[in-house]
C-alpha cells in the first residue's frame, strides 16, 4: 500500500502541489511568528542581562497598579534624599538615581523627530558606567544645564553630530541643548525604536518637572559583599512604600515589558495564520473528496485484490500525511525567511535591534509539524471514510462514490452547530471573552459550510442565468456544471466564504467605528480646532503643556484648553481617566449629563462617570469612591455626575486641578482644543500654525479635518487587516483552481465529445470560466451575508464602549463581490487553457 500511495502522488503531482500550497502558507506564518518572537525575546533578554549585569539592586516605589498599557507597572517616585541614605549603607559601593520623561528632538530640518509609535524618551545619563545602560561611542557625558547625549540611531538618521546645537521639546517650553555625546543602549543603537535624549540628573529633574524626585535608585555593591544580607540592610533603611529588588529582577521585568509591548504582533500573526489554515482545511477536504470520487474504480479494485477497509482508508490518509509533512517542512523553511522579513520591517519602522541570529527552537518545529499534519489529516478524514464505503463491485460498474447524507440530517446538524456558534459568539461579545468569540465564529463557519449545499443549486442557477444568456451554449454549460454537484460547489465556495466573511465583518466594524468616531467628535468637541502631536504609525503622544498658553495667545483665539489622560486604581482595577478644566465644558468640549452636574461638579473636585461604568459598578451620584493614584496614594472622590459615553473623554472625568494634584507634573496633555471668534478659516489656521511654530510636533486641524483624520486612521488599520486576510482569500482561490483542474480531468471525455460535435476552444475556455465565476460569486455572496451579520453583531455589542453607530458599507460589499468574480476569472485561466488544449480523440477515448 505504501507503493500505491507514492505512485498516486507521483501521478498527480500538480494536484498534490496545489493542495500543499494551502498548508504551506499557513505554516509559514506560524513558523515565522514563533521564530520572530523567540528571536526578539532572546535578543532583549540578552540585552537587559548585559545592561543590569553590574547593577546589584534597585530601590523603587511599590507598584501602585499591576501594569500599565505598555506592560510596565506604575510606581510612585522616590525622594532623591534616599540616594545618600542608600549610599551610607555599609557594603554599598555606589548608588545613583535616575528620572525619565518626555523629550522629543527637533531635527536640523526643523521637523520633530518621530518614531513610528515608539516613545520619545528623555533619560538620566549616570556618572557610573556600571550603573548606566548607556554606552558612549562618541563625545563625552553631558555637563551642565545645556548639554545632552543622544542615541546613535537618531544621530545617524537625523545627521546630528557632537557639538551641534539642537532643540528639544519638553514638558515645559522647548529648550536648546548642545549634543555632548552619542551613545548606544547596551549593544543596541537605541531602545526598540525609541529616541533617547540623556541629561545629567539635575537637568533631567528640571526638564521633567521632577524636583527632588527620581524614578529609581540603582545600587552597586562593594566587592565580596553578601548580597542577600546587603539587600536586607538596604530594605531596613527604606521608608514604607519603597522596596529594594535585585538587578536580575529588574532585567526580567524590563524584558517582560518589551515582550508585552510586542505581544500584539505575535497574537495578530498567529490569528491570521490560524485563519489561513482554517480556510486551507476546506480546500484540502474538497480536493480529497473529488479525488476519492474520481478514483472509485481504482479503490474498488484494491478491495477486489484483497485490500481491507483499513488499508484503503490508510492509503487516502497516507497521501494526506505525506502532503501535510512536506507542506509543513517547506512552511518551516519559508517561516525563517518570513521572520527575517518581519524583523527588517520592524527596523524600517524605527526599531534598532541588537545584533544576533534568528532563534529556531524545537518548539517551533514541533508546533509547525503538528499544525500542518493535524490540519491536513483532519481535513482528509471525511473523504477517507467515504473511500472505505466504496463496494468492490464498483470495479466492474460505473458506480460513483457519493456522500449519502440526507438533507434533513444536514439541516439538523448544521442548525445545531449554527445555534451553538451564535450562542458562543453572543456570550463572548457580552463578557467579553475572545476565546468564546473565536469558537462561535468557527462553529458558525462550519455550520454555514454544512448548510451551503442546500442553497448551492438555486443560487448557482440565479447567478449563472445572466452568464448563460450572455455566452449562449458555453454559458449554459458552465451554469449546469456548477449546478450539477451542489455539494462540490458548496465545498469549493466555502473557503472563499470564510475569507470574505471575515473581510466583510471587518468592513462593517470599521465603517461603524469610523462613523462613531466622527459622531463622537461632533458631539464631544465644540472647538473649531483639534490639535495633537503627530506620531506616524502610533497613537498621538503627549506634548508640552506650555503649548496651551502659546495657542491661547494667538490673535482670534477665544479659548484654548487641553485634555490629559491618566490612570487610577478603582476596586482593584486600573481605570483610565481624562482631565480638563471645568470652564472648558460648554466652550471647547461637551458632555451629555444624565444625572447630577457637569462643570459644577468638576469645579468641586468631584468625579464624573459615564453611564456604562456607573451601571457596571452600581454607582450613583453622591457616592464616595476610594481610588488610588500612583503619586498620592489612596484618595476619596465623590461621584458628582453621570454622563453619556464619550470616545473623547472616556469613562471617567476629573477637573484638571484635581488630576494634577494627584499625578506627577510630568504627565502631559494629549489633545489641545481651540475655539476662535470667527470660526475655522485659512487665515486663522495660518495664525495658529505661526503661533505654535515652536512646537513642530503639533498638527493643527480643523474639526472637519480631525473627523477625516479619525476615518483615515481607521482605514489604515483596516488596510493592514485586509492585507493579512488576503492570505486566506488567496488560499480560497487556490482551492478554486484546484477544483477546476480536477473537474477538467474528471470531464475529459465529456469535453472531448463537446469538441467533437463542434465546440470551439474559445467556447471551452468560456465554459470553464463561467463555472469559476459562479463558484466565486456564490462564495462571495455567502461570505458577505455572513460577514455582515458578524460585523453588525460585533458593532452592537460595543455600543456601551462608544461604538454608537452600526453602519453597513453597501458599496464596499458590492465591490467585494465584483472583485471575487474578477478573481474567479483569473483563477480559471490555467484550467480553462488546459481544457481547451485537450486532444479531441484522446479525450473521447479516456475512461
Amino acid at each position: 500500500m505504501v507503493r500505491v500511495v507514492w505512485r498516486g502522488l507521483l501521478q498527480h503531482k500538480l494536484r498534490a502541489g496545489l493542495t500543499a500550497l494551502a498548508i504551506v502558507l499557513g505554516v509559514t506564518f506560524v513558523a515565522g511568528t514563533f521564530v520572530l518572537t523567540d528571536t526578539l525575546h532572546a535578543t532583549f533578554t540578552s540585552l537587559f542581562s548585559q545592561i543590569y549585569a553590574k547593577v546589584d539592586f534597585q530601590v523603587r516605589g511599590v507598584a501602585a497598579f499591576s501594569a500599565g498599557p505598555d506592560g510596565a507597572p506604575t510606581r510612585r517616585p522616590v525622594p532623591d534624599t534616599l540616594i545618600s541614605t542608600v549610599k551610607g549603607v555599609p557594603g554599598v559601593a555606589n548608588a545613583e538615581g535616575g528620572v525619565s520623561g518626555y523629550a522629543q528632538l527637533v531635527g536640523p530640518d526643523g521637523k520633530a523627530v518621530t518614531t513610528g509609535g515608539a516613545p520619545t524618551l528623555g533619560v538620566t545619563f549616570g556618572t557610573d558606567p556600571a550603573l548606566s545602560p548607556l554606552r558612549l561611542v562618541a563625545g563625552h557625558a553631558p555637563e551642565g544645564r545645556h548639554q545632552m547625549v543622544i542615541d546613535r540611531h537618531t544621530a545617524t538618521t537625523e545627521r546630528v553630530h557632537v557639538g551641534q546645537v539642537v532643540t528639544v521639546l519638553l514638558a515645559g517650553p522647548p529648550e536648546k541643548f548642545t549634543v555632548a555625546g552619542i551613545a548606544t543602549f547596551g549593544t543596541a543603537d537605541n531602545l526598540a525604536g525609541a529616541t533617547l535624549c540623556a541629561f545629567n540628573l539635575p537637568t533631567a529633574q528640571a526638564v521633567f518637572n521632577s524636583p527632588g524626585k527620581v524614578d529609581a535608585i540603582e545600587v552597586r555593591a562593594a566587592r565580596g559583599q553578601d548580597l542577600a544580607a546587603l539587600q536586607r540592610s538596604i530594605a531596613a533603611v527604606l521608608p514604607p512604600g519603597f522596596q529594594v529588588v535585585t538587578g536580575k529582577v529588574v532585567a526580567d521585568e524590563s524584558t517582560s515589558a518589551i515582550n508585552t509591548a510586542l505581544g500584539f504582533l505575535s497574537t495578530a500573526l498567529l490569528v491570521f495564520a490560524g485563519i489561513a489554515l482554517f480556510v486551507g482545511a476546506f480546500t484540502i477536504m474538497n480536493t480529497f473528496s473529488i479525488t476519492v470520487g474520481q478514483r472509485t474504480r481504482e479503490l474498488a479494485l484494491l478491495r477486489v485484490i484483497g485490500a481491507s477497509r483499513t488499508q484503503v482508508m490508510g492509503s487516502v490518509l497516507g497521501e494526506a500525511a505525506i502532503i501535510g509533512l512536506a507542506s509543513s517542512l517547506l512552511g518551516l523553511a519559508l517561516g525563517v525567511a518570513t521572520a527575517k522579513g518581519l524583523e527588517a520591517l520592524l527596523s524600517a519602522f524605527g526599531g534598532s535591534l541588537p545584533q544576533g541570529g534568528l532563534v529556531f527552537t524545537l518548539r517551533t518545529v514541533v508546533v509547525s509539524l503538528v499544525v500542518g499534519l493535524g490540519v491536513t489529516l483532519a481535513s482528509a478524514v471525511g473523504p477517507a471514510r467515504r473511500a472505505v464505503r466504496i463496494p468492490p463491485i464498483a470495479a466492474l460498474s460505473t458506480y460513483q462514490a457519493q456522500a449519502v447524507e440526507s438533507s434533513r440530517r444536514r439541516l439538523v446538524v448544521g442548525g445545531l452547530l449554527a445555534a451553538g456558534g451564535i450562542a458562543a459568539l453572543a456570550a463572548g461579545l457580552g463578557l467579553p471573552a475572545i476565546q468564546l468569540v473565536g469558537l462561535g465564529a468557527v462553529l458558525i463557519f462550519v455550520a454555514a459550510g454544512m448548510l451551503a449545499p442546500l442553497v448551492a443549486r438555486p443560487v448557482s442557477s440565479v447567478v449563472g442565468r445572466p452568464l448563460a444568456r450572455l455566452f449562449s451554449v458555453a454559458g449554459r454549460l458552465g451554469r449546469e456544471n456548477s449546478m450539477r454537484s451542489p455539494r462540490r460547489t458548496a465545498q469549493t465556495a466555502s473557503a472563499l466564504m470564510v475569507g470574505l466573511a471575515l473581510v466583510s465583518a471587518m468592513s462593517v466594524f470599521g465603517s461603524s467605528l469610523s462613523t462613531s468616531a466622527t459622531r463622537s467628535v461632533d458631539q464631544a468637541i465644540l472647538a473649531d480646532y483639534v490639535i495633537t502631536a503627530s506620531s506616524p504609525g502610533g497613537p498621538p503622544p503627549g506634548f508640552s503643556r506650555s503649548a496651551v498658553a502659546a495657542a491661547a495667545a494667538v490673535p482670534g483665539v477665544t479659548a484654548a484648553s487641553s485634555i490629559t489622560y491618566g490612570r487610577f486604581l478603582l476596586r482593584g482595577s486600573p481605570q483610565t481617566t481624562s482631565a480638563l478644566a471645568p470652564r472648558d465644558l460648554g466652550t471647547t468640549a461637551a458632555i451629555s449629563v444624565t444625572e447630577g452636574a457637569g462643570a459644577a461638579a468638576l469645579a468641586r473636585g468631584q468625579l464624573l462617570v459615564d453611564t456604562t461604568q456607573a451601571r457596571d459598578l452600581g454607582l450613583r451620584v453622591g457616592e464616595r469612591l476610594a481610588v488610588t493614584f500612583a503619586e498620592t496614594g489612596r484618595q476619596e472622590l465623590v461621584v458628582g455626575g453621570i454622563f453619556q459615553p464619550s470616545a473623547l473623554l472616556g469613562g471617567y472625568v476629573l477637573a484638571e486641578s484635581t488630576f494634577l494634584a494627584n499625578n506627577a507634573p510630568s504627565v502631559l496633555p494629549s489633545v489641545l482644543l481651540v475655539s476662535t471668534a470667527g470660526g475655522a478659516s485659512p487665515t486663522q489656521t495660518r495664525a495658529l500654525q505661526a503661533g505654535l511654530a515652536g512646537y513642530p510636533n503639533l498638527v493643527v486641524r480643523t474639526r472637519a479635518a480631525a473627523e477625516e483624520e479619525q476615518r483615515k486612521q481607521v482605514n489604515q488599520v483596516l488596510g493592514l487587516v485586509y492585507a493579512l486576510l488576503m492570505l486566506a482569500v488567496l488560499i480560497a482561490f487556490i482551492g478554486i483552481v484546484n477544483t477546476l483542474m480536477l473537474s477538467v480531468f474528471e470531464r475529459t471525455r465529456e469535453i472531448g465529445l463537446l469538441r467533437a460535435v463542434g465546440m470551439s476552444r474559445r467556447q471551452v475556455r468560456t465554459m470553464v470560466r463561467t463555472e469559476a465565476v459562479i463558484l466565486s460569486v456564490f462564495g462571495a455572496l455567502l461570505g458577505v451575508v455572513l460577514g455582515t451579520g458578524l460585523g453588525v453583531a460585533l458593532s452592537r455589542s460595543l455600543a456601551d464602549q462608544g461604538l454608537t453607530a452600526t453602519t453597513v458599507p453597501v458599496g464596499q460589499l458590492v465591490v467585494f463581490v465584483v472583485l471575487a468574480a474578477l478573481l474567479g476569472l483569473v483563477a480559471a485561466g490555467w484550467p480553462a487553457r488546459r481544457a481547451a488544449r485537450l486532444d479531441v480523440l484522446g479525450a473521447i477515448s479516456a475512461e
